[in-house]
C-alpha cells in the first residue's frame, strides 16, 4: 500500500499547487484592473482594452484552477479512504486471528479484552467513514460571474472618476450555472444513498 499512499502525498500536493497557481493568477488580475484604470485616465482606450482582457483572461483561468483544485481534492479524499480501509481490514484482519485462539480457550478475560478491542476498530471505521462523507459534502459550488470587457472598462472609469467619450456597449453581467464539481457531489449523493438503500 506505500504506492497508495505515495499517490495520496502527490494529489494533496498537486491540489495545493493549482491554489497557489488561482491566487497567482487573482494577483495578475488586479494588476491588469490597476493598468486599465492608468490607461483609461491617460485616455488610451485601445491600450485599456487590451488590459481588460488579460484581467478577465486571469480571473478565468483562476477560476478553472480552484475548479481543478477541488476535483483532486475529491480524489484525494478517495484514496485516503481506500487507505484508511485498508489499514482498518488489517487490523480486523488481525483481531479476528485472535480471537480464533481465545475462543478456543474460552478465557473469559481475554474474550472481553478482544471484543473491546474489536468494537474500537469499528467506531474507528465509522469515525473515519464519517470524516470521509463530511469531505465529500463540504465541496463547495463555484459560481462566477461572466463580465465583459467593455463592463469592466466602464467600471475602471467610473472608479477613476472618468468618462469614456465612446460609445461602447453594455456588457451583460450572467453567472455560470453549477459547476461540474457540483453536478459530481450530486453524483456521488445519489449513489450513496442508492448504496444505503441495498443495505
Amino acid at each position: 500500500m506505500p504506492s497508495m499512499e505515495k499517490n495520496l502525498f502527490n494529489l494533496k500536493f498537486a491540489a495545493k499547487e493549482l491554489q497557489r497557481n488561482s491566487k497567482k493568477c487573482d494577483k495578475e488580475e488586479k494588476l491588469e484592473k490597476a493598468k486599465v484604470k492608468k490607461a483609461i485616465q491617460k485616455g488610451n482606450v485601445e491600450v485599456a482594452r487590451i488590459h481588460a482582457e488579460n484581467a478577465i483572461r486571469q480571473k478565468n483561468q483562476s477560476v478553472n484552477f480552484l475548479r481543478m483544485s477541488a476535483r483532486v481534492d475529491a480524489v484525494a479524499a478517495r484514496v485516503q479512504t481506500a487507505v484508511t480501509m485498508n489499514q482498518v481490514t488489517k487490523s480486523m484482519a488481525g483481531v479476528v486471528k485472535g480471537m480464533d485462539t481465545v475462543l478456543k480457550s474460552m478465557n473469559l478475560e481475554k474474550i472481553s479484552s478482544l471484543m473491546d478491542k474489536f468494537e474500537r476498530q469499528f467506531e474507528t471505521l465509522d469515525v473515519q467513514t464519517a470524516q470521509m462523507e463530511d469531505t465529500m459534502s463540504s465541496s463547495t459550488t463555484l459560481t462566477t460571474p461572466q463580465s465583459q470587457v467593455d463592463s469592466l472598462l466602464h467600471e475602471m472609469a467610473d472608479e477613476a472618476g472618468l468618462d469614456l467619450n465612446m460609445e461602447l456597449p453594455q456588457g451583460q453581467m450572467g453567472s455560470v450555472g453549477t459547476s461540474v464539481a457540483s453536478a459530481e457531489q450530486d453524483e456521488l449523493s445519489q449513489r450513496l444513498s442508492r448504496l444505503r438503500d441495498q443495505i
